[in-house]
């Protein structure tokens, strides 16, 4: 029996599958479409034959990808993203890729009230996958005596030494740079969501700047909404007004 083209490009795609790690970007259908030599809707036929096999999903926006659920992360507490992977089974890894001490730039400067850093970037993964790039700054004083193994092995909450009351956390949308999308192997330009967050000790001197980069696709926050006085925006929601040119 003749074997349809679909059916022949989606058994390629079906190996190639099998070889990558789960939420990875496919190409487009119109690289697809290119390389195979065919329609877009020859693509598209073998695609949704590998979405019926539950191998991959679509979003709009994003293209087609590897299956597997976004990481949720909760946003109800001061806590580290990995624990709540460890709790749900999945290994979490850091993987430093810049330590350094260094002059602050201005809004880390205004941020921390210093003008020396410890600046760390790191590449997050979870059972292999990247799923964030983090960069973390604190002020001098307090990451004198941390090492790049350190911070490999444990997070700044543990590390400081010191008891933190909070922190405000803010999340945009934005595209992925290229230095961004290689590391999370996504397409440059392709929609992430860029989190600050500002960590406070219990005299409310912010002690950690952080900045979280998380492929859209891969990423769902959970935030709970208590049963509080009427209002028409919920409690730590913060609408932008667009034609605000925002500080930078």
């Amino acid at each position: 029996m003749r074997t349809i083209r679909y059916q022949q490009i989606a058994s390629e795609l079906r190996e190639r599958i099998r070889l990558a790690g789960r939420n990875v970007l496919l190409p487009s259908e119109s690289d697809l479409s290119s390389e195979f030599d065919v329609s877009r809707v020859t693509i598209r036929r073998a695609l949704e034959t590998l979405r019926h096999e539950g191998l991959v999903e679509s979003r709009q926006g994003f293209g087609w990808y590897v299956a597997g659920g976004p990481l949720q992360q909760h946003l109800g507490g001061l806590a580290t993203i990995e624990d709540q992977l460890e709790q749900r089974g999945i290994k979490p890894e850091r993987r430093v890729l810049e330590f350094a001490f260094q002059n602050a730039p201005p809004r880390v400067a205004a941020v921390l009230g210093t003008e020396q850093v410890l600046r760390v970037k790191r590449l997050n993964l979870a059972d292999g996958d990247p799923f964030a790039v983090v960069t973390v700054w604190c002020p001098a004083e307090l990451g004198h005596r941390l090492s790049r193994r350190d911070v490999e092995q444990q997070p700044f909450y543990t590390l400081l030494g010191i008891e933190l009351r909070g922190a405000t956390q803010t999340i945009g949308a934005d595209a992925a740079s290229a230095d961004d999308a290689a590391l999370l192997q996504v397409s440059v330009a392709s929609p992430v969501l860029r989190c600050e967050r500002v960590t406070t000790d219990t005299t409310g001197r912010a002690v950690l700047l952080s900045e979280h980069v998380f492929p859209a696709h891969r990423t769902e926050f959970i935030v709970e909404l208590p049963n509080a006085a009427p209002s028409t925006t919920p409690s730590g929601l913060r609408l932008v007004d667009e034609r605000v040119t925002p500080a930078i």
